[in-house]
């Protein structure tokens, strides 16, 4: 019996998949973005021998999240962190093809090549999309959204007409601006709170008490593509492609954790304050303003509350909403759930065993992947929690992410 048995583990640890409409809980995270959570409804669920936290599982599971997109920044960010990837003659035929497409507009839609055999992961399957109410009850790796579809187009309503600039609005009588360029902040009052939740996925755990007894700042809003282009005006920030940075209000994106990091020095030179990214506690502080709850504003989704794709108007699959289109929770901040995906300052860790319960950024020698938070409007209401986290490589551009900056009050 037991000859039998062996095999049987070795091909399950060899990726056999589950396709169940709700996913399973793992033990870790096991790459750049969550490998076992649902994806379009199909859970993929990795047991046995196959690696949980290694740089060919990190591979995969960024590979899986973009394998269907039709943005070409998504198969260029895949190169960037993987040259010599297993995936990678995949990604330059897609990128060559949605570059042609892009300069022959008459071309016909892109389809997908088969997948390359000798390139083939063991732990990938065929994935089917799950019905829309069971997709937005759990988390996905982050989609890349598709173009949105012509009969989706022809029944869109029309275009709001354009906002105000929110981030340049004047600020108010408690917010903080130390110069004309620089973003709005809201002083933050030390206090204590419950971080990361027990019922949701592994890295988000243990709950745990955190005491913040520093003062610090933080913006209102997350930077915008007009702050930003101050910063490259002055020529001490990367200018970025248009494609994903058109309108001045939105927040910029695209952005690698290194370009924030070149941001905030630019900004603590021309103000004269020390300016940083949050760090993790102090981000998730704020985006809970006080509260215990799932989300910010209670326990339930709440359509309108939210930039993601399955939370309500206004929303657009092209691109995340200006800032502030959406309401502001109790300390003020808007867009802490959606958007943009946010850097903080932390090194990744895949749970929080001995996190720090001061407030202070968790670092580590060397630190690869940081941490981002919040999720965008590419994904799921699943994505909105307040303890909601994932990583990305330091160094690697992604079109959803972008970050909010901080400033300690002395």
């Amino acid at each position: 019996m037991w000859r039998l048995w062996v095999p049987l583990c070795v091909l399950i640890s060899l990726g056999v998949t589950s396709t169940s409409s709700v996913a399973e809980p793992v033990a870790q995270d096991s790459g750049v973005y969550k490998a076992a959570r649902q994806r379009h409804g199909v859970a993929v669920i990795r047991v046995g021998l196959m690696p949980k936290d290694t740089s060919e599982e990190y591979e995969i599971t960024f590979w899986n999240s973009i394998k269907d997109s039709q943005y070409a920044s998504d198969y260029e960010a895949y190169l960037k962190a993987y040259p010599n990837g297993r995936f990678a003659p995949l990604a330059q035929a897609r990128l060559a093809r949605l570059h042609a497409n892009a300069s022959n507009p008459a071309a016909a839609p892109a389809t997908h090549e088969a997948s390359n055999p000798a390139a083939a992961s063991p732990a990938q399957s065929p994935q089917s999309k799950a019905p829309p109410a069971a997709a937005a009850q759990t988390k996905a790796a982050p989609a890349s959204a598709p173009p949105a579809q012509a009969s989706a187009q022809a029944s869109a309503p029309a275009p709001a007409p354009p906002k105000a600039a929110v981030a340049a609005a004047k600020p108010g009588p408690h917010d903080i601006q130390d110069c004309s360029s620089c973003p709005i902040l809201i002083p933050v009052t030390p206090g204590n709170f419950t971080m990361g939740i027990d019922t949701d996925d592994a890295s988000e755990r243990p709950a745990h008490r955190v005491t913040i007894g520093h003062s610090y700042a933080l913006a209102k809003y997350p930077v915008t593509v007009a702050q930003w282009n101050a910063c490259v005006t002055a020529s001490a920030c990367p200018r970025l492609s248009n494609e994903n940075n058109a309108s001045p209000n939105a927040p910029v994106r695209d952005l690698s954790w290194d370009d924030a990091q070149q941001y905030v020095k630019w900004l603590s030179k021309i103000s004269g304050k020390p300016y940083r990214l949050p760090t993790e506690a102090e981000w998730e502080y704020a985006a809970r303003a006080g509260t215990e709850t799932r989300y910010w504003w209670g326990n339930d989704m709440r359509k309108g509350t939210a930039n993601c794709k399955d939370c309500g108007p206004p929303w657009h699959v092209e691109a995340p909403d200006d800032v502030g289109s959406f309401a502001a929770n109790a300390f003020g901040f808007y867009d802490m759930a959606g958007g943009v995906w946010e850097w903080v300052s932390d090194c990744w860790h895949n749970s929080y065993k001995n996190a720090p319960s001061d407030g202070h950024s968790w670092d580590e020698p060397n630190c690869q992947a940081r941490v981002i938070r919040g999720g965008s409007w590419r994904d799921g209401a699943g994505y909105m929690l307040a303890a909601t986290r994932f990583k990305y490589d330091s160094s690697v551009r992604y079109n959803a992410n972008g970050f909010r900056v901080a400033r300690d009050m002395k």
